[in-house]
């Protein structure tokens, strides 16, 4: 009896005005090759991180990718332009976030 388990991101998306990605993990656990079981994790990732500062200015920070998968980062390097960034910290101050 042989048992294994695997990830593999099955899932990823591109959502919205502002290109936000959806990743969707699967862990698969199969016992002599066949598959008993499957769950699934998801995370989100947004192009820019805003911080409003005690003095009411704002500090905007890209989104630090490295650690994802070849694949999403290359789908972050090309649907995060600038145009869609800028866009998005405005949607984040206007939204006090």
């Amino acid at each position: 009896m042989s048992i294994t388990k695997t990830t593999e991101e099955d899932k990823i998306e591109v959502v919205g005005p502002y290109k936000s990605i959806q990743v969707r993990t699967a862990t698969v656990i199969k016992e002599d090759g066949v598959e008993i079981t499957r769950s699934f994790h998801r995370h989100a990732l947004q192009c820019v991180n805003s911080v409003k500062n005690d003095d009411d200015s704002w500090t905007h920070t890209d989104t630090n990718v490295s650690t994802e998968s070849a694949e999403v980062q290359a789908i972050c390097a090309a649907v995060w332009t600038d145009a869609v960034k800028v866009a998005k910290q405005a949607a984040n101050e206007a939204a006090g976030v």
